[in-house]
């Protein structure tokens, strides 16, 4: 059995959840959700981050002491993900305690090695980023994520020999032994890499909401030296030893762009110094999210919860247009203008109509009850029952032959991470059945032939079960409403294997189906 580890990056509890946390976050459950279908051994970890100094200001800005504010925010995301039906297998909090001295352990071996030692550290700290910044990643003098003139900072601190791993590291990423996906998000941290890595630093003396260096109690651990652990931690690692859980290293690490040079720096060189596995991970970027060509703030009023999107969407919709809304890997642009017209187009019009006006021909022409197997897949095709795909000039093909090569190129997208082209596979299908339906007219077709009626109904049905599959990991609940409706039970379904889930002539002969309400009623503007 193949093992699969996913993370999200540790969300900062500086603020409640967003679209951008969101986007990440579904992403992850429908990659961990293939996995488990295929039957790979899957881990999928989320959490939050919830040290320093930009927490300890906003909640003293707020009244409350630090872990009461970061406790509040931290029930925030993982309500909002239960609200997303996410599948996390773990959700760690760098407050938790067996966190705090993994972490302990982990900085003693790195300073026992001598890769952390005692220094002074000047340059300019964005607070906001948790960063020092080089002049040359500033737009005006100012942070172009937060806006912000950087602090000129110089303090005693503990430095990380970063630096050290520099030249190995370069070669594992030139390499792909750590795989950087996008290429072009590679090519920037080549690039960044070249000009080569300076220490940095990895402690804070005046900082009290942190975890106390072990060696030295009046410093406390950097945010990312204490964050990048949860990695581990949430396997159970306890930071000492060169023993390392079976999960890891992660298959595939997701962030958003801001965070990828120190997710792509400082963390495998942590893991260098820790003598634990960098190889066969991956980095994984996906863009941003621009709302009406503007950047999320909250100055501007655009920014777009969970729960806004649940409200008007429901769940499984609101998966479904944010995986589709852009290429997995890019930035994209987004409005509730285009989530309404997608969600009439895709899913009203798309999969709801399809399910609505197959069953509804169950129902009318055959009892509500699946046409037989020796009806309708043992019969021979005659001409006129063969799926032609005429509109993209290609030959006729024969249903299944069909299907099979769509779900080859579905599983080919699912493995290399390309989720909006893997839902562009399920689009296609359904458009194809759409007109499959329009083109031999079942309800003219049984006035004449009851059985070629039944066979072309048959392939509806079964292809409408195995798009249900295929949309189990987008829209859990969406597939498993399809499986009731065509006498199928979800429970027995999740158990199945994909490749057995996926094969031709599932349905039970004779099962009875029930068309239900409307999956995706249509939105009024």
């Amino acid at each position: 059995m193949n093992k699969f580890y996913i993370t999200t990056p540790i969300y900062y509890v500086n603020d409640k959840p967003h679209i951008g946390h969101t986007y990440t976050t579904v992403a992850a459950d429908v990659l961990a959700r293939y996995h488990r279908m295929i039957k790979d051994a899957t881990f999928f970890a989320t959490g939050t981050d919830e040290h320093g100094i930009k927490i300890a200001k906003k909640a003293k800005a707020e009244g409350k002491e630090p872990q009461q504010f970061a406790d509040e925010v931290a029930a925030q995301f993982q309500m909002a993900w239960d609200e997303m039906n996410i599948s996390n297998d773990g959700f760690i909090r760098t407050t938790d305690k067996a966190h705090k001295k993994a972490v302990q352990n982990a900085l003693q071996y790195m300073y026992d090695k001598g890769d952390i030692v005692k220094d002074k550290y000047e340059g300019l700290y964005c607070v906001g980023c948790e960063q020092f910044k080089n002049e040359k990643d500033l737009i005006d003098g100012k942070c172009p994520d937060h806006q912000t003139v950087p602090e000129q900072m110089s303090e005693e601190t503990y430095v990380f020999k970063m630096s050290k791993y520099s030249d190995k590291l370069l070669k594992m990423i030139e390499s792909d032994e750590l795989k950087i996906r996008p290429i072009e998000r590679k090519n920037e941290v080549v690039s960044f890499y070249k000009e080569g890595l300076k220490d940095v630093s990895f402690s804070r003396k005046n900082v009290k909401w942190g975890i106390p260096l072990p060696w030295d109690k009046s410093h406390t651990a950097y945010v990312w030296s204490d964050a990048f652990l949860n990695y581990l931690t949430i396997l159970g690692w306890n930071g000492s030893g060169k023993k390392y859980p079976e999960m890891f290293p992660p298959d595939v690490q997701l962030m958003s762009k801001d965070i990828l040079r120190v997710h792509a720096t400082i963390w495998p060189a942590m893991l260098l110094s820790l003598d634990l596995p960098v190889q066969k991970s991956m980095l994984f970027v996906h863009g941003f999210f621009l709302i009406d060509n503007q950047k999320m703030s909250k100055s501007i009023g655009n920014v777009i919860s969970p729960a806004d999107l649940i409200k008007r969407y429901g769940v499984d919709a609101t998966r479904y247009l944010l995986m589709s809304a852009t290429p997995f890997g890019h930035d994209g642009n987004v409005s509730w203008e285009k989530f309404d017209e997608k969600y009439n187009a895709d899913l009203a019009n798309g999969i709801g109509n399809l399910v609505a006006r197959v069953l509804t021909m169950i129902e009318k022409y055959f009892e509500s009850k699946v046409p037989l197997k020796n009806q309708a897949s043992n019969m021979k095709i005659s001409p006129e029952l063969v799926f032609k795909v005429s509109s993209q000039g290609q030959k006729p093909w024969e249903m299944r032959t069909f299907i099979n090569w769509e779900l080859g190129a579905y599983k080919n997208h699912m493995k290399n991470e390309r989720l909006d082209k893997a839902l562009a596979e399920i689009l296609f299908l359904i458009s194809a059945m759409n007109g499959y339906i329009s083109e031999y007219q079942p309800f003219k077709l049984i006035k004449e032939n009851k059985e070629k009626t039944a066979a072309v109904l048959y392939n509806c049905l079964e292809s409408i079960r195995i798009i249900s599959v295929m949309l189990w990991p987008f829209m859990p609940e969406t597939a498993e409403k399809i499986w009731t409706q065509l006498g199928l039970n979800p429970a027995k379904e999740l158990q199945k294997d994909f490749n057995e889930a996926i094969k031709w002539g599932g349905l039970d002969p004779g099962a009875e189906v029930k068309k239900g309400e409307a999956l995706f009623p249509r939105l009024e503007k």
